[in-house]
């Protein structure tokens, strides 16, 4: 079934900034607003309709900004609200919608509300988060934070754990207390009502936890019990969505997008089916723990194409015989670098990046591309560990040494392919100083030293680059209805080598084959495709024009669409 709809974000490219590392514009160090609304021209050239920044508001950046202490100002070391709202209006007055993050499964401790929450049981703010006695003399259960240690911090003047399942100083809020979901959703309209398009909300499918908070197994050689089944897609997660949708979305044209970890197709499409009016899209992770193992993502694994073409066709399918919506991406600030964990940064960064842009965008969703995945940067792969500021890189870097005892070397080289400061180092915009984002002596975080073969002026002066490889790609997703509307339908799946489907529509088809091969390979067009007029609307190499039987020789990572003339809807 296809999704009829037709909402703006359908038609939509999603640009991700975020703005500690983007551009720099008082040479301080660290990038900021004005510094976004300096290179909006270069987002509105790429050809990307949305951006979403990561958080700007008031916090101690003990976890980069999703520890908020203050809802509704701005970050000092980001600006000030008036240079939000010249960035909103300059966006808009380009064409560029603007959404924010959402992050309200937790606050920091440093909030008023908190502050006030661990004065006394009899504050008025004490139940605006999770608090539990102790149970014989310990912890109410075995959760482990994301960050390493437990998920309970015991405050002795009032003789209770609070629950953080991140850092200590993120306490959850109690989404059971409807003055808090009234508080999360006059936040909402605070920023609506300034005219922002829409939010992507912070590991949404979190806010309701089991009230028996059970145990939780023990995984990946943690010391602590896994949270996600008492905490992930709780009994009561669609009743807030869908009041919140009632009292607040439903008043505004905008989008909204979910962080829902741990959340299976099944249940993702409960939070975006349109019927039950909660939430547009998720995020989901399938494709992402694809190369989980052991030590789970600091794992050393690399994803297996058949499993990539199962997870990513499941998600196609489903999301569109269930009336939802797929957001579409392959890294972002939470992930390692798309190219160096799906493609390959070396001998073929340039085909392998557009081949993966090109897998994406001719999908059915809206794609997200993060800030650099279009000139395709590339993890960190010279960092030491005092390079690094992520909370749970250090984690794992202590973990690595000092309860499993693996080397120096084998923890750094984990740490090299996933840790989440791979995508958080600064913006390479050209050969100067610190790639162009900071005049500073000393950058917030370090900038990958490849930054003078892989900047966005080199980029903008090779018209073969992956800068315009994306621009193209984006512009025949907004020229192209079927890319929107067509149904999805896997090709090949059993081909280890080639993911290749279609997208079919009404009088035509897409064919989309995109090679993960490093060497070259024969691949055959369908039987029923290759008698028909065909064009290539887009490749990254050769034209690849089939012969008579329908043979192809495909490039290492060679990626081709062709439009078909023709083909009938299913």
């Amino acid at each position: 079934m296809m999704n009829e709809s037709g909402k703006w974000w359908q038609k939509s490219v999603v640009y991700q900034v975020y703005p500690k590392s983007f551009n720099d514009s008082n040479n301080d160090g660290v990038g900021d607003l004005n510094g976004i609304t300096e290179k909006l021209s270069y987002i509105k050239e790429l050809g990307a309709d949305i951006i979403w920044l990561n958080p700007i508001y008031d916090s101690p950046h003990v976890d980069n900004g999703y520890d908020i202490s203050n809802y509704r100002s701005i970050d000092a070391s980001l600006g000030t609200m008036m240079d939000f709202d010249q960035l909103l209006k300059r966006s808009h007055d380009l064409g560029l919608k603007v959404i924010l993050d959402l992050v309200v499964n937790h606050t920091s401790d440093q909030h008023p509300w908190f502050k006030e929450s661990k004065k006394s049981k009899n504050s008025s703010y004490h139940d605006y988060y999770i608090w539990k006695n102790p149970v014989e003399g310990h912890e109410p259960n075995n959760w482990g934070s994301s960050f390493g240690g437990s998920s309970w911090e015991y405050v002795k003047s009032v003789g209770q754990y609070y629950l953080h399942l991140f850092a200590k100083q993120q306490p959850d809020l109690n989404w059971e207390n409807p003055k808090v979901r009234q508080e999360v959703f006059d936040v909402m309209r605070f920023w609506l009502d300034k005219g922002i398009d829409g939010f992507r909300m912070d590991v949404i499918s979190l806010i309701s936890k089991k009230p028996d908070f059970p145990d939780g197994t023990i995984v990946q050689k943690k010391k602590f019990g896994d949270y996600y089944y008492g905490a992930a897609n709780g009994p009561r997660v669609h009743d807030y969505l869908k009041e919140m949708n009632k009292e607040v979305l439903s008043h505004y044209d905008v989008v909204t997008v979910g962080e829902t970890p741990h959340t299976n197709v099944e249940e993702a499409v409960k939070y975006v089916d349109r019927r039950r009016q909660e939430l547009d899209m998720v995020f989901h992770f399938d494709h992402m723990h694809l190369d989980y193992g052991e030590y789970g993502k600091f794992s050393k694994n690399r994803f297996k194409l058949l499993d990539l073409k199962d997870v990513l066709s499941r998600w196609q399918t489903e999301m569109a015989k269930h009336h939802g919506w797929n957001s579409l991406y392959w890294s972002n600030h939470d992930q390692a670098r798309a190219v160096s964990r799906f493609g390959n940064d070396g001998k073929y960064r340039v085909s392998s990046a557009k081949m993966l842009g090109t897998l994406l965008h001719m999908m059915q969703g809206t794609p997200y591309i993060y800030e650099g995945e279009e000139i395709g940067m590339t993890n960190v792969h010279d960092a030491k560990i005092s390079d690094y500021n992520d909370l749970e890189t250090l984690d794992i870097y202590n973990r690595f040494q000092n309860d499993y005892h693996l080397t120096e070397e084998e923890t750094m080289k984990a740490i090299h392919m996933k840790s989440r400061d791979n995508a958080r180092t600064p913006m390479q915009w050209d050969e100067s100083k610190n790639a162009g984002f900071s005049k500073a002596d000393k950058t917030w975080l370090k900038v990958n030293s490849n930054f003078r073969s892989i900047n966005v002026a080199r980029a903008k002066d090779n018209p073969d680059s992956v800068f315009y490889y994306y621009q193209k790609l984006i512009q025949i997703r907004h020229d192209y209805p079927i890319i929107t509307t067509g149904q999805y339908r896997l090709i090949d799946a059993n081909n280890p080598n080639v993911f290749s489907y279609e997208r079919i529509g009404n009088d035509n088809t897409l064919l989309v084959i995109c090679s993960f091969a490093e060497k070259k390979i024969q691949y055959k067009v369908p039987d029923d495709l290759k008698k028909l007029d065909h064009k290539v609307l887009i490749s990254n190499g050769d034209q690849y024009e089939w012969d008579t039987s329908g043979d192809v020789v495909l490039q290492p990572y060679a990626a081709v669409v062709y439009l078909i003339q023709g083909k009938e809807m299913l």
